[in-house]
């Protein structure tokens, strides 16, 4: 498997070999559905509480005797049929709501997630995008020779754009040249997962040589834990 490799032009510079085993997977909706459910499980805060009708101040006397009112019995005031009483299945802060994520599993649905995206014709490599301060113009003029070059004019404007644009490492110049463009997110390598690869409509994969051994040593990895 070949790619083209674009310069900030969008004139191509280049080819860079892929693996097949990182973008030639087959589509796979449980395995992703799984991954990406659990991410956002695991990112869940449960800060939203209420009382029950033990945690309600007040109530512990019995209102009334058992028998011989003539009215329904009741133990507390602070029932959950009482105005004033406590939530029944209210939402409560100490719910956990974590699921556990085998690393074999997500690596191979961020895999799966690429092979679409790639055959889809969302992936797009770009090199000899030098930046040591941050330019906006710069960035700006690299999306819009972007969108020309892949036939797609809602790259280069802030409505509608989803664009991921990955870097071998951190790198503070790319990504505050594009913080200030709107639909936009600059992430390395390493922090690529299922949920940010589904999250954006195009993946820009910078440096392209040095990232795709980045994403392929995930595979060597995976392979040598079994």
């Amino acid at each position: 498997m070949e790619a083209v490799i674009y310069n900030p032009e969008g004139k191509k510079s280049g080819e860079i070999k892929l693996s097949a085993d990182v973008f030639g997977l087959p589509w796979n909706a449980d395995l992703v559905y799984q991954v990406v459910r659990g991410q956002e499980e695991n990112a869940r805060r449960t800060t939203s509480h209420v009382k029950d009708r033990s945690e309600v101040k007040g109530g512990g006397r019995k209102p009334w005797r058992q028998k011989g009112t003539g009215r329904a019995r009741h133990g507390s005031i602070r029932s959950p049929i009482w105005t004033g009483g406590g939530v029944t299945h209210g939402p409560n802060k100490n719910e956990k709501y974590g699921q556990k994520i085998n690393q074999k599993m997500k690596t191979k649905a961020l895999f799966t997630v690429l092979s679409r995206k790639w055959r889809d014709q969302e992936v797009l490599f770009v090199n000899d995008l030098a930046l040591t301060v941050p330019k906006t113009k710069t960035a700006a003029a690299t999306l819009k020779n972007m969108a020309e070059t892949i036939k797609l004019p809602s790259l280069a404007y802030k409505r509608g754009r989803r664009v991921l644009l990955l870097t071998p490492e951190a790198t503070p110049a790319i990504r505050k040249s594009f913080s200030n463009l709107g639909g936009t997110l600059v992430m390395p390598v390493s922090q690529l997962n299922p949920l940010s690869a589904l999250s954006y409509k195009h993946i820009i994969v910078l440096e392209p040589e040095k990232s795709v051994k980045l994403i392929a040593a995930r595979q060597a990895v995976r392979s040598a834990k079994k």
